[in-house]
């Protein structure tokens, strides 16, 4: 089956974070079907393709998901070189993989095409280390936005012992503050908050779990942003200049 669809990570901001072959595929896209929080900049790539907004948002007017795959199809069936540019990565929350299956379903050929995600761009930024030897020996990635509503389980959350990265988590900082300590994570896990993670418009600050709401409120913390929780967090914070004082 020939690739007729790429599913493209454009990164999570900075348009430096793109992949060569990345790129590459835009140079070459005659169709780019645009998500809200792709870097306009990298539309630079690609001046010869037509560019369609099919962006998607919580909390926000969203283009629904079967017209996005409605139109991949057409255009994989007129022949077009056609790229689905999300930002990040396409497979962490960016529904890459229900669109590859929809699209192989009706033989289609696709293919994923990674970029950097925002939870470990934002975190690196800040000089955060996801994993740390003799400190964190894994990293969790969850968003806190269900379609379903849903909680997470927390307590297997606040004991896994990992790196806690949550995306789309603006909304739910009670719950998710609450559900984490009710689960028996220490009050006085470090916590960073990072928005617009890479771009030069990022902002960070950090807190204690149990401070959580109330920093986030004194600090305006705005979509889109990550949280990274977890004692890496404060394990570099002597030579992080960039980053609030941890609270005592």
């Amino acid at each position: 089956m020939n690739t007729q669809v790429w599913l493209l990570g454009a990164g999570p901001g900075d348009p430096e974070l793109i992949t060569l072959k990345a790129a590459r595929l835009l140079a070459q896209a005659e169709v780019v079907l645009l998500d809200d929080l792709v870097n306009p900049q990298l539309l630079e790539h690609c001046p010869q393709a037509r560019i369609i907004r099919v962006g998607k948002r919580g909390g926000c007017r969203s283009t629904p998901q079967a017209f996005i795959n409605r139109l991949m199809l057409r255009y994989a069936r007129q022949g077009k070189r056609l790229v689905r540019l999300k930002g990040g990565d396409p497979c962490i929350f960016g529904r890459a993989g229900e669109e590859a299956a929809w699209l192989i379903e009706r033989s289609v050929g696709c293919e994923i095409v990674n970029g950097i995600t925002a939870g470990l761009a934002g975190a690196t930024q800040c000089g955060i280390p996801l994993t740390l030897r003799d400190i964190s020996r894994g990293v969790t990635l969850v968003t806190a936005h269900t379609r379903d509503d849903s909680s997470l389980n927390w307590q297997a959350l606040a004991q896994g012992g990992t790196t806690l990265v949550v995306y789309m988590g603006v909304a739910r900082l009670a719950e998710i503050q609450q559900g984490l300590l009710q689960g028996g994570m220490p009050a006085a896990t470090p916590v960073a908050m990072i928005e617009r993670a890479s771009l030069p418009q990022q902002r960070q600050h950090s807190c204690r779990l149990d401070q959580l709401c109330t920093a986030a409120s004194a600090f305006n913390l705005q979509s889109p942003a990550v949280l990274v929780i977890g004692e890496v967090v404060a394990a570099m914070h002597g030579q992080l200049p960039a980053i609030d004082s941890l609270s005592a």
